[in-house]
């Protein structure tokens, strides 16, 4: 049995996967103090309560950070003010003696889906996540790249118009514009014209980030995942229109671009870190 666990800044989710499934999984929310430490004991608490008396194999961790994943350190975690520097690796070996790989969240999200989601079928394949921020992992010949920082992939920080692609792809684009992504969702849902400009106009920036992607790195396939990937309906079609300006039509007529179906996919990306 592995365990998976996902931080992130508002809940720290952490399941034990056996035989390709989660058999066990439980949450809390992010403790937001000035102590690392008290994030450190609500993993070790989650941990032991999903294991049960089940022994650990490994254990993988997904941070929305920068890592040194050879070190399994972990710097300057967003939404988590009081991780600067966490040795989240060593810190967990020591307390469970088993093997500990700590990686970037949207890098769990690719690895999870390429193991265990429809991107099984292709062997170079970008995962994107779209919700708070805007986050992406890589797949080549079939493995997680991660860089020497677990960023390779991070085309969402590249300028964009007046700021970069995040600010335009993610739930702030929603907040600029008075509303949420949830609730733009539910009013495209009801049939509300209003609010389908609005949609019209995220899609159009998402194609733009299709377009930075399959510059960068020409792959088989996209995966969305993320909260606002599943109103994937009410920007897709402008997002297409946005891809025929793409000035290599044959590579966007190859693409296989899909949304993520699989639940809990970071903690599952997250467990196979641990080989």
């Amino acid at each position: 049995m592995k365990i998976g666990i996902d931080l992130g800044g508002t809940n720290i989710r952490v399941g034990a996967v056996s035989d390709g499934k989660i058999v066990r999984k439980a949450q809390v929310p992010t403790p937001h103090t000035s102590c690392p430490d008290e994030v450190v004991d609500a993993i070790v608490n989650l941990i032991r309560q999903v294991a049960a008396d089940d022994a650990i194999e490994g254990i993988g961790i997904g941070v929305p950070s920068v890592v040194d994943w050879e070190k399994g350190i972990v710097y300057n975690v967003m939404n988590i003010p009081s991780w600067k520097e966490v040795h989240i690796k060593d810190i967990l070996e020591g307390t469970f003696g088993v093997p500990v790989a700590v990686n970037n969240d949207a890098n769990c999200f690719a690895l999870g889906e390429k193991m265990y989601g429809a991107a099984r079928l292709y062997d170079d394949v970008v995962g994107i996540t779209l919700g708070t921020g805007v986050g992406a992992g890589l797949i080549f010949d079939g493995r997680l790249y991660s860089g020497r920082n677990t960023a390779a992939g991070e085309v969402c920080s590249l300028p964009y118009l007046e700021s970069d692609y995040e600010h335009y792809c993610s739930s702030g684009f929603f907040v600029d514009r008075g509303t949420t992504g949830r609730d733009a969702a539910t009013l495209a849902s009801e049939g509300n014209a209003d609010i389908m400009p609005v949609w019209q106009e995220f899609g159009s920036h998402v194609g733009n980030l299709v377009k930075a992607v399959l510059l960068a790195y020409d792959p088989q396939a996209i995966v969305f995942g993320g909260s606002i990937a599943k109103a994937f309906e009410h920007f897709e079609k402008p997002m297409m229109q946005s891809l025929e300006t793409f000035m290599y039509p044959n590579m966007v007529q190859r693409l296989k671009i899909f949304v993520s179906e699989l639940d809990d996919v970071a903690i599952y990306g997250a467990s196979a870190l641990v080989q």
